[in-house]
């Protein structure tokens, strides 16, 4: 098994209307995250700060998370949801003539 590096985590730099500004976080491994006005600068200093976190995390002899980067995903969702929800949903879809399933993707498609 390799040893994980800050490549191995996925790391997000998006614009926040809130702080109006950009903010990098790596959600699988670090609390909180970095900001600032450069897209490539936030990026910049996630990268320094995901490397710290790793380097952190070893000097405490705590385990790193998995990684994140390329994570496959097998394309099932196990989601719980009421009974008065799966009502709703399983009409919905009967008057559309599709399966519950297809309904949800494609709704999750329209929000995306």
């Amino acid at each position: 098994m390799s040893k994980k590096t800050h490549d191995d985590y996925l790391k997000i730099v998006e614009w926040s209307e809130e702080d109006q500004c950009y903010v990098g976080t790596a959600p699988s491994l670090m609390l909180g995250g970095v900001h600032g006005k450069s897209q490539k600068h936030v990026f910049d200093e996630l990268c320094e700060a995901v490397k710290e976190a790793i380097q952190i995390l070893r000097e405490e002899g705590r385990p790193l998370p998995a990684a994140t980067l390329d994570r496959k995903y097998s394309g099932k969702i196990a989601l719980r949801i009421s009974p008065q929800l799966h009502k709703i949903l399983a009409v919905k879809a009967s008057q559309a003539g599709e399966s519950i399933n297809k309904l949800i993707k494609h709704e999750l498609e329209e929000i995306i």
